[in-house]
């Protein structure tokens, strides 16, 4: 069925007078994303020409997006700001909870007895406020929301970093902290600086063993794990039209891994064919009326250097298979070249696990690539050397590919049927294989491949490939294992070749399912009570944060300076600590145990100036704050890279850090620093990085002219009295400066409400 089809018609009807107006006030042809963007102003008609990369602007989402382990600190939130329905649609997706141990079935009903707390909390408040439920089981958010509620030329934030997984439903989809979707929730705008455009022309089709998958591995490697930090990535070309619509969405996906604001498509066939065959044929027919206002102007694709900020081009025809990792998405290898680089560098050639699935791939066309190459090993009489576990990405994917035959493939070859979660991909799985940090391979189609990221175990060397390299490279058992070129000795004895992969781009009987999981809120919520017991180790209701009191901040003590990548798994690690996602004082406990102290190159061990001491970094923390010390982080390049997840901002400040001094922020992460009345500031000469000292004090000596624009001053005294100065520079606009005096941004929307 098409959701919420009234909104979209109304965007649609508008469109066309807005993207006039845009490119009356920009004076040349539009590219998709601006087309999106102007179309979403706040404002509603476009009044002005604005600055990519420097312009603040206010925006007016179509809907917002929540998974379960994010949702609860966002309605946590939205339970405060005195509103009675949330002011777009909004759906809530339990996704995140659900360990992946010993098959779906059992694994859902663990996870339903032991986080029934939680879901119940959910959907309540859904019901309360007008959300839409997915209930446990129901499918991976981003999945369900491509198979149901994205759709060409809208805008969507999410309270997760993958959101952008929309953009391939030719969607500006964003992922968001949760304060952010709360202001949307409440009926206020939603601010972003506006993007500079990143212009990926296609050419070609994919062939053989190249997947839509490598095309994002092959951009993460050119640029990097922040080269699309503020910009918006907008594919394009013959071969963009050449991929499916849930390749698209791959793409798109694993484009968080860049940094990339977000990334997008045009309108085109295999989007239609998409809606069409998810039972949107109403959404395409209203598409199609507008469809020349759905992808970016001719002008542009024919001289796109003349329109976008960098351009990339990648021939499709010539692009090789590649395998990502081990330790971050950018590390590129095409797939024949990974055997050499391994030996060079001690990685082990073992591979002990093929995880197939996650938001990133775990649509019907990947499963059905995936299970060709499983098939051809029971056919071959193959014996897998590692261990196989699905996720399908959504009951509606789960329950067709049953049908087809395709789950029995994969059986057939012994893996695990996980739930349609995911799992292994947030580190939401019992990996019952290895204890300890021995050091070991896996492969997977996720996006992510941090350090600890899958198990825990910081000796796991993850590698990130398309569905079907997966599976052959699980089959082989070996990472050196090129299927393209070599062969495998099967149960016979004999030698055999794996034939590329063949896939099913939409089921030819069509989707089915009996029952998607999906709960329509009550129509009037009012009478619903949203209870939460004071003694639950899961739920905690919020109390606000305190107010700037206009002073210079000064005295305040270096908590850690973090060496290196530290992402938001650093700050706040996922697996076992989902669990608290919802209890802010319990999750702070795992507050930055992650990252790496530059003063010993140990994890969550750091001196207190209090004692002297070393300890665990929540522990030394929460001293401080006994003592009403104020406290800094100091940080690297793009710190706070990766997941969307507030709760890395929101755990320092309740703790009672204050600033966040690095090199350079992921864009996400100094949001929600911003929102939760942080300071989160960069180093004006990176170089001042190295003056940092183990016992040092910060005072901000001009603080209280805090500014728009205008470097903050840092006096940091050392343990034998001598002084450095230096400063900071800030992105903060009149309206976070708000927020900081304030005391969080959602301060301020109660102070708005009550006036």
């Amino acid at each position: 069925m098409a959701f919420d089809i009234d909104m979209i018609k109304k965007v649609y009807s508008q469109m066309p007078e807005r993207v006039e107006k845009a490119r009356e006030v920009v004076g040349k042809p539009l590219t998709l994303s601006e087309k999106i963007l102007y179309s979403h102003l706040w404002e509603k008609t476009p009044s002005k020409k604005l600055n990519r990369g420097k312009d603040y602007v206010d925006f007016a989402p179509d809907r917002i997006a929540c998974q379960d382990a994010t949702a609860q600190m966002a309605l946590l939130q939205f339970m405060q700001a005195g509103k009675e329905n949330v002011a777009v649609p909004t759906t809530v997706h339990c996704d995140h909870l659900i360990q992946a141990k010993q098959g779906a079935v059992k694994d859902l009903k663990r996870a339903n007895d032991t986080s029934s707390e939680v879901f119940d909390f959910l959907e309540s408040v859904s019901s309360k406020y007008g959300i839409g439920f997915w209930k446990p089981g129901a499918g991976i958010i981003h999945q369900v929301v491509l198979e149901n509620y994205a759709f060409p030329g809208g805008m969507m934030i999410g309270t997760d970093s993958h959101t952008v997984n929309a953009g391939g439903l030719g969607m500006v989809a964003i992922g968001v902290g949760g304060a952010d979707a709360v202001d949307v929730m409440a009926g206020m705008p939603w601010e972003l600086k506006f993007p500079k455009l990143i212009g990926v022309k296609l050419t070609g089709a994919p062939k053989g063993w190249t997947a839509a998958k490598d095309v994002i591995l092959k951009v993460a490697q050119i640029l990097t794990v922040k080269g699309g930090t503020g910009c918006i990535v907008e594919y394009f070309g013959e071969g963009a039209k050449n991929l499916s619509c849930t390749g698209k969405g791959t793409i798109c996906n694993m484009g968080a891994e860049i940094g990339a604001t977000t990334s997008t498509f045009g309108y085109d066939d295999s989007m239609e064919r998409f809606l069409r065959a998810t039972d949107r044929n109403e959404i395409a027919d209203e598409a199609n009326k507008i469809r020349e206002h759905l992808t970016g102007d001719a002008e542009v694709y024919d001289n796109p250097e003349e329109y976008f900020d960098q351009v990339i081009e990648i021939d499709l025809n010539t692009l090789m298979p590649h395998l990502n990792g081990p330790f971050t998405p950018d590390l590129a290898t095409p797939v024949g070249e990974l055997g050499a680089k391994a030996k060079e560098n001690g990685w082990p050639i073992k591979v002990d696990w093929g995880l197939i699935g996650s938001c990133t791939n775990s649509s019907y066309e990947d499963l059905t690539r995936a299970a060709s190459i499983a098939k051809q090993a029971v056919d071959k009489k193959l014996i897998p050397k590692s261990d196989f576990g699905i996720n399908p990405g959504s009951e509606q994917i789960r329950f067709t590919a049953e049908r087809d035959g395709l789950l029995k493939v994969f059986e057939d070859l012994g893996a695990t049927i996980f739930t349609n979660a995911c799992g292994p991909c947030i580190g939401q799985w019992d990996r019952s294989d290895r204890k300890g940090d021995e050091k070991n391979t896996i492969v997977h189609s996720f996006n992510r491949n941090f350090s600890k990221r899958a198990d825990g175990n910081p000796n796991t060397h993850a590698f990130v490939g398309s569905p079907e390299m997966v599976a052959a490279i699980a089959i082989s058992g070996r990472l050196d294992f090129d299927p393209m070129n070599d062969t495998l000795i099967n149960e016979d004895g004999e030698e055999v070749k794996l034939d590329p992969p063949q896939g099913i781009e939409l089921p030819e009987l069509g989707f089915a399912v009996e029952n998607n999981g999906y709960l329509e809120p009550k129509e009037d919520g009012s009478s619903i009570n949203v209870s939460v017991d004071p003694s639950s180790n899961r739920i905690q209701l919020l109390d606000p944060f305190d107010p700037w009191d206009g002073k210079n901040l000064t005295g305040a003590k270096l908590l850690i300076k973090a060496h290196g990548k530290c992402t938001t798994d650093h700050i706040s690690m996922a697996g076992p600590w989902l669990k608290y996602r919802g209890h802010l004082d319990n999750i702070s406990e795992n507050c930055l145990i992650g990252a790496v102290n530059a003063f010993n190159m140990k994890t969550n061990f750091v001196k207190s100036q209090l004692d002297g001491k070393h300890d665990a970094v929540p522990k030394t923390q929460r001293a401080y704050k006994a003592e009403g010390i104020p406290t800094v982080v100091v940080g690297d390049h793009n710190y706070g890279e990766g997941s969307s997840r507030e709760h890395a901002a929101m755990e320092p400040r309740h703790l009672g850090v204050r600033v966040v001094l690095v090199k350079s922020f992921a864009r996400i992460h100094e949001t929600n620093l911003k929102k939760q009345g942080m300071l989160g500031i960069t180093f004006e000469n990176e170089s001042d990085y190295d003056l940092i000292q183990e016992d040092d004090t910060f005072n901000f000596v001009d603080l209280k002219d805090f500014a728009e624009g205008k470097p903050l001053t840092i006096e940091v005294v050392h343990a034998d009295g001598s002084k450095d100065t230096f400063k900071a520079n800030h992105t903060y606009n009149d309206t976070q400066i708000g927020w900081f005096k304030e005391g969080s941004a959602l301060n301020m929307i109660k102070k708005h409400n009550k006036a």
